[in-house]
């Protein structure tokens, strides 16, 4: 948000740039001095109605839940303060921990505590809901839109398997079943570059079995869910299949296994039920 400037925004003008996404995380100024955020609430605010009244009608903002202090309420007022603006697009990010980060250290010398895992399912319903009553669609787990029209489709690429070259230190690529990533040095990149060489660190190619499970577990974290042919093959495989659908994690409509928000929560371990 504090990059969020007249002139900056003239210069996207200029260049064609017709959507935008704003990282504000949090519209409570107590929230923001935790996730350790240089802007403040106000900040977030001005900088949305700058957009607004600049003519960019299609954006999006992030946010951030389900960490230690937050509570229903303030999630809710988020949520109502960043639709206030009328964006497009809603990014809800449930708050993630990793040990090499400060917030991780932080959990391991017992400053700070996660929320437990029923809090995380309850703010993660309570967001489906709260932004699906206002309009929106639910076609990901973390992301909302207003419409079809308005669904990231960058993102979407990355869901459904499509190839895609990434370009800078690294960059990762994706083609016919074969992954390659690019050095992460800048300085290695470079040096390579100017000698013509390729600048790839590494590559995998994937089998069958594990793009099998890379395309069920993208799909399961979308709304378009995944192809019944890509499940059903051997008896097991159906049998799970009917297990699923009866107690609600997924639902079948014609050709398509789709999950529901139940089914969303535990979208990670959807694919491990049709491998043996």
């Amino acid at each position: 948000p504090d990059d969020v400037t007249p002139s900056l925004l003239a210069c996207f003008k200029a260049l064609g740039i017709n959507r935008l996404s704003v990282g504000v995380q949090s519209l409570q100024e107590k929230e923001l001095r935790f996730l350790q955020r240089r802007h403040t609430a106000v900040g977030a605010q001005k900088a949305l109605e700058l957009i607004q009244s600049t003519g960019f009608h299609n954006f999006g903002v992030d946010l951030m839940y389900g960490f230690r202090g937050q509570t229903m309420k303030s999630w809710s007022d988020t949520l109502d303060g960043a639709l206030a603006w009328e964006p497009a697009h809603l990014s809800c990010y449930q708050f993630t921990l990793s040990e090499e980060t400060p917030f991780g250290r932080m959990v391991s010398d017992g400053t700070l505590h996660r929320i437990t895992e029923g809090q995380e399912r309850r703010f993660f319903t309570h967001t489906s809901h709260f932004l699906r009553d206002r309009g929106f669609i639910h076609y990901e787990i973390s992301n909302f839109a207003r419409g079809e029209g308005y669904f990231a489709r960058h993102n979407m690429k990355y869901w459904q398997r499509a190839p895609y070259l990434g370009l800078g230190p690294a960059a990762h690529s994706f083609r016919d079943n074969v992954r390659w990533w690019n050095l992460k040095s800048v300085r290695d990149y470079c040096c390579l570059l100017r000698e013509g060489r390729r600048p790839v660190a590494g590559q995998e190619e994937l089998s069958s079995d594990e793009a099998r499970l890379e395309k069920l577990m993208l799909g399961f974290r979308t709304g378009d869910g995944v192809d019944i042919y890509d499940i059903v093959g051997q008896s097991a495989d159906t049998e799970a299949l009917r297990r699923l659908a009866s107690s609600g994690i997924v639902r079948i409509e014609g050709k398509r296994v789709l999950p529901t928000l139940d089914g969303y929560l535990i979208a990670d371990r959807l694919p491990l039920m049709f491998f043996r």
